[in-house]
């Protein structure tokens, strides 16, 4: 019999192994994929931004916002930073406080692995759970080859996004078999995609990018807007995509820092001759002022603006300071950089991580309904709420 069984060898359920045998614990590590930790390897294009130099409860998307705070305050960004020095691995900072791996992701798994080199730690690959059961001390978990008990069961299966990396529904299946609630899921930190005219437009300018503030009525991020050959991606769209719901339109501020009215009404009086595309193309590429040009001054394209009303200049600087567009969808869990929803934090202690249900379960990482924004945060969670949880199993 076992201490502890977790389900799950990614980022949270390797974190908690370490620290569950630091204590004594004597821990079993389940993974159904053939290696471990296959999401950190990807995770920040192979780079892994593994944590962030500013980290609040508000950079969470959570149905009981104030949950995340315990784990959070109690095992923070500076305690990970600190492991990594340990470990001697080079790091640099980016915008907005992101720490990346200068050597690649490979340096953040093999410091989990080289931490789970305990001799209470066992990590079984290839390991499908087939049976979780409630026992009177604890739980017997069957797999295909064999049948295992433990008095602690913690699932840190992740989430539903990119199943080809092992994501599925396992630990939300596990969760209502021993009666918790489910917030509905749906892929999140995810490309936008569209079906009608401007979709053709994605397309030709795939591989452009552009700094844009993206927004709905729910929020507004002003970072980096990429265009595909499906839609739009880049650190705006993703982030947005947290907070989009289908059927509803997104606003794109396609020059958040340029007041483009005055722009134009300045280049009226100075240059009237000079056409919109050559004004707008000083502030972005070409193949985008082609694009936008066809969107919101077609019939204008040879007109100078000296010959444009002042009301006219207005409802153009309108239009690129909030062009509306109405997403088909998103890319789904194929690409999704996290799952939101999940299970319920209100039936989960914020300080233990333990099931107020169900002595002994345990919930951890991507799992729980706690989702958060790009820039290491979603990491920063997985140690966190394993470190919580560490303390108690």
């Amino acid at each position: 019999m076992f201490d502890v069984i977790v389900l799950g060898a990614g980022a949270s359920g390797l974190m908690l192994a370490a620290q569950a045998a630091k204590r004594g614990r004597s821990v079993l590590v389940l993974e159904k994929a053939n290696k471990v930790g296959k999401k950190i390897l990807m995770s920040g294009g192979g780079k892994c931004n593994f944590t962030n130099l500013d980290v609040e409860h508000h950079h969470y998307l959570c149905h009981n916002p104030h949950f995340v705070k315990s784990a959070l305050s109690r095992y923070t960004q500076w305690d990970f930073i600190g492991l990594v020095c340990e470990h001697g691995i080079e790091y640099e900072e980016r915008k907005h406080g992101q720490l990346f791996t200068i050597n690649g992701s490979k340096d953040i798994l093999n410091m989990l692995l080289k931490e789970c080199e305990q001799p209470n730690i066992t990590i079984k690959t290839q390991a499908e759970v087939k049976a979780v059961k409630q026992m009177p001390q604890g739980f017997e978990i069957t797999t295909q080859q064999e049948t295992l008990t433990c008095t602690s069961f913690v699932v840190a299966s992740g989430g539903l996004s990119i199943p080809t990396l092992g994501g599925s529904g396992i630990g939300y299946d596990i969760a209502k078999q021993f009666g918790h609630h489910i917030f509905p899921t749906r892929a999140g930190l995810v490309p936008f995609t569209f079906s009608d005219q401007f979709k053709e437009i994605t397309t030709r300018l795939s591989g452009n990018a552009l700094n844009v503030t993206l927004s709905n009525q729910h929020t507004a991020f002003n970072e980096a807007m990429l265009f595909t050959h499906r839609g739009l991606s880049g650190p705006s769209a993703l982030q947005l995509s947290n907070y989009w719901q289908a059927g509803t339109a997104i606003n794109i501020n396609f020059f958040p820092s340029t007041d483009i009215n005055l722009v134009l009404k300045q280049k009226k009086v100075q240059q009237p001759k000079v056409l919109l595309r050559t004004i707008v193309n000083e502030m972005t590429t070409k193949a985008i002022t082609v694009e936008l040009q066809n969107l919101i001054w077609q019939s204008e394209a040879e007109t100078p603006i000296g010959q444009l009303s002042d009301q006219r200049i207005e409802q153009i600087a309108t239009q690129l300071h909030e062009f509306s567009i109405k997403p088909s969808g998103t890319e789904g869990y194929r690409t999704a950089e996290v799952t939101l929803g999940g299970v319920d934090t209100k039936e989960v202690s914020s300080k233990t991580m333990e099931s107020t249900r169900v002595k002994g379960l345990f919930f951890i990482g991507e799992v729980l309904d706690v989702t958060g924004h790009l820039g290491g945060y979603n990491f920063q969670w997985a140690w966190a709420s394993a470190v919580a949880a560490a303390e108690y199993v």
